[in-house]
């Protein structure tokens, strides 16, 4: 979709006539249904008024094409700016301006992110190259347009109320090779921007480049296609087991026909393998080149995902990340506009009123926007509130957008070293719900272990972690977070036992699964859920209490930090404490060889310890360290 198009030579005249923010804000209102918001308008009178200036002076062809707004393929991020044209050459080529009114900003540790002052604060943000950068990849890959017809694309990014330091952070060496994909334009180096514009389009004839663009068919290109095939080949993380693959081939058998719309709903529990099925349908369709994409609405597991995708293959990152997204960029897709969609961690999708979300609710989004779209789920990992993915909310989404409903159920439990019975033993013990296994599961396939200390608990993964397992220890939302963002400050503290440990750090929660040195600190609901590990620690604040006396367990308010958890629930305990124990059920379902247990409230940690007494198995299970 572009919000504007027209000619060099028209776009010139209608900036001239003060005609170009009024013809893009009726488009938008044409197009989208929605007007843009008056800071919105404002950048575009000064960005373009720029690249008004930079076109008419680059000497090119009055028929270049100049696309404006253009909505990148299987996104809802927006292209700023496009030029297209032909070179000296007669090669069919586009220029993407990505243009910021920035004045400053520094350097970073994170790959590709820059720090600057954007939405009433200071923020990491990716630097302007690697955003040029990425969206001219998926243009490339995802236009049929564009990569059957050979239309070559030159992004670059151009600041111009920027002017450079000596030295200049967003040209440290640190971001070369984006800048060397993508490079940038300060406030002083028009001349180059409008030497780049000529170089490539400077003959003209780029209205039928722009109508290509515009019309082409949004699927993935078999450059993509051999790039996912070859990260895919020879994965074990992929292999297919019992029911698993039953649901597998099952989802495969309703691509047979998108004439209908369906929605597809896969129930599991833990460990069950959802994801391991949902990455496989997602090499299915990259293969069978339909227009998909991966949605995951928890960042931290779409990104640990990616990472253990790629592996060793950094060199395609760029090009799989384009296949996964969060669940709010579905606002406003045009019905139908992508063949499958396939949702991971579906339970965490969210309702008005969340985050920045402007939608009413990302379940309705998504099915609108897709003829086939895959849910999977789990009703008793909502940890918050605002969780509203449910297996009924997802039924009744459907019915109001006419899809017809297939559900499927996974039972296996396949993380915890084969012990399904030790989850559903967890889910006995936090009075979840009634289980066959009040008495425990077979401790040879997992260990379990009720600590007394702490800092003893730190201990174990610790020794694990650098035993070569993969190991982090965890924590309910008992304790605030700081304000420092680089996991330097002692947030989770216990005093009595002289423990003290930082939350995960912000900048990095991402990769808080995979960073070697994110074992010295303590991982949260947010940052694990969905994942894996070979050993879990898990501190349980005192936002979970027993009481004797009652001899049940419940969630207590003033201990529960999460503001946003805990929102609306002051007088309503029960929603309180099943949202709580659902956290810690996940955060000590997470390991896959051991769990390992602190609990700060003394009748909780007594009552977990008389439950491993009625263990019939011999002492595993109890902690004397």
């Amino acid at each position: 979709m572009i919000i504007y198009n027209g000619t060099s030579a028209q776009f010139c005249s209608d900036v001239d006539m003060n005609l170009i923010d009024t013809k893009i804000e009726e488009n938008f209102l044409e197009k989208l249904g929605h007007r843009e918001s008056p800071n919105e308008k404002r950048a575009w009178r000064n960005s373009l008024r720029y690249m008004e200036t930079a076109v008419r002076h680059a000497d090119i062809a009055d028929d270049c094409g100049i696309l404006i707004e253009y909505m990148i393929p299987n996104t809802s991020n927006r292209v700023d700016f496009i030029v297209t044209g032909e070179d000296e050459e007669h090669n069919q080529n586009y220029v993407l301006v990505e243009l910021k009114q920035w004045e400053s900003a520094e350097a970073t540790d994170i790959h590709d992110l820059v720090r600057t002052f954007v939405g009433g604060g200071f923020r990491n943000v990716n630097h302007p190259s690697y955003q040029a950068d990425t969206y001219n990849r998926m243009m490339q890959n995802m236009n049929e347009g564009i990569y059957e017809n050979r239309i070559s694309g030159f992004p670059c990014a151009y600041l111009h109320n920027y002017v450079p330091r000596d030295p200049e952070p967003l040209l440290d060496d640190r971001y070369r090779d984006v800048l060397d994909s993508a490079p940038v334009f300060f406030e002083n180096d028009y001349d180059k921007l409008e030497k780049c514009i000529h170089r490539y389009v400077s003959r003209g004839k780029g209205m039928d480049i722009l109508y290509e663009i515009e019309n082409g068919r949004i699927r993935p290109s078999r450059k993509l296609v051999e790039c996912v095939d070859s990260l895919y080949r020879g994965n074990d993380e992929f292999i297919l087991m019992d029911e698993q693959n039953v649901a597998y081939q099952t989802i495969l058998k309703q691509l047979q026909s998108l004439d209908e719309k369906k929605t597809i709903i896969v129930k599991g529990g833990p460990g069950t393998g959802k994801s391991v099925i949902s990455f496989k349908v997602l090499h299915e369709l990259i293969d069978r080149r339909l227009n998909a994409k991966f949605v995951a609405p928890n960042a931290a597991f779409r990104e640990t995902m990616v990472k253990k995708l790629i592996a060793d293959k950094a060199d395609k990152s760029k090009n799989v990340k384009q296949l996964f997204c969060g669940s709010s960029v579905f606002y406003g897709v045009p019905e139908d506009y992508y063949d499958v969609l396939v949702v991971d961690e579906a339970h965490r999708l969210k309702g008005k009123g969340a985050y920045m979300y402007q939608g009413v609710s990302q379940i309705d989004d998504i099915i609108h926007a897709s003829k086939l779209n895959v849910f999977f789920v789990d009703d008793g990992q909502q940890v918050r509130p605002d969780d509203i993915g449910t297996v009924s909310a997802i039924r009744e989404s459907a019915a109001r957008e006419n899809s017809a409903v297939f559900e499927m159920e996974l039972k296996s439990q396949y993380r915890c070293a084969g012990a399904e019975g030790f989850i559903s033993w967890v889910t006995d013990v936090l009075q979840i719900e009634e289980t066959a296994n009040y008495d425990g599961w077979d401790q040879d396939a997992f260990e379990f272990r009720l600590v007394n200390d702490p800092n003893r608990l730190y201990d174990l993964i610790r020794e694990k972690n650098d035993s070569g397992f993969t190991a982090r220890l965890t924590a309910g939302f008992a304790w605030k977070w700081s304000k420092d963002k680089h996991a330097e400050t002692a947030d989770v503290v216990i005093p009595e036992y002289h423990f003290s440990m930082p939350w995960n750090e912000r900048t990095q929660r991402e990769l808080y699964a995979i960073k070697p040195d994110s074992v010295g600190q303590i991982g949260c609901i947010h940052t694990v859920q969905g994942l894996e590990f070979d050993y879990i620690g898990v501190i349980i604040g005192k936002d979970l209490r027993y009481d004797p006396e009652k001899q049940v367990i419940y969630g207590d308010y003033d201990s529960y930090k999460d503001s946003t958890g805990k929102k609306g629930l002051k007088g309503q305990p029960e929603k309180l404490t099943a949202y709580i124990k659902n956290i810690y059920k996940v955060l000590m379902s997470r390991g896959m060889k051991g769990c390992y247990i602190f609990c700060c409230d003394p009748e909780l940690q007594k009552y977990f310890a008389r439950r491993l007494q009625k263990i019939s198995s011999a002492d595993t299970g109890k902690e004397t360290r």
